[in-house]
């Protein structure tokens, strides 16, 4: 009979693995709503709600979780400059998160070639990383390369994306509904 600390790695796996599913496409379930950052700080501040008031991405108790959302939130609601700035202030700029949302943020900027390189690298480091195969896919469209796009969409499905966010923004862009992603 298995003792209760010979099951406690099996428990463990089975509450962390929804978790970890979830980490992968924890960006991709929906678009970023607007919040303080984007509606009340200036370029380069972020909502800090502890401290209830806009501070600068450098400051030290800012997590960089507070960043990168702070980042994609900006990006995704038209302020792609600011995004960068936040981005600049990441303690790990070279997580595949931080890769996918510096090639958004070059992306909305049109700065095309740049953001390929980001995805690129954001890819190198997780090929599972959904949100930038999607973001990926996008500017391919908007590059004309329509099969490159597809192949980021069966990417995607081939990586369990199938009715995520990720999957849909980039299955209507393919289709040509109107994206502003």
């Amino acid at each position: 009979m298995k003792t209760l600390k010979s099951l406690l790695p099996l428990a463990m796996a089975a509450f962390l693995l929804p978790m970890a599913a979830q980490a992968v496409g924890s960006d991709d379930d929906t678009p970023p709503e607007p919040t303080e950052s984007t509606t009340e700080c200036a370029d380069g501040m972020v909502w800090d709600a502890d401290a209830q008031s806009c501070v600068t991405a450098t400051k030290d108790s800012l997590l960089d979780t507070d960043r990168l959302k702070a980042a994609h939130e900006l990006a995704y609601h038209g302020r792609a400059g600011s995004a960068l700035m936040v981005l600049a202030a990441l303690d790990s700029p070279r997580t595949s998160q931080a890769q996918t949302l510096y090639g958004f943020s070059q992306r909305k900027l049109g700065n095309m070639a740049q953001a390929m390189v980001h995805y690129q690298a954001a890819l190198a480091t997780d090929p599972d990383n959904i949100l930038a195969r999607s973001y990926m896919g996008q500017g391919l469209i908007q590059s004309g390369d329509l099969t490159g796009a597809l192949r980021q969409l069966r990417e995607i499905e081939a990586r369990g994306g199938t009715g995520t966010w990720a999957h849909a923004a980039l299955d209507g862009a393919l289709r040509g509904l109107p994206t502003d992603y």
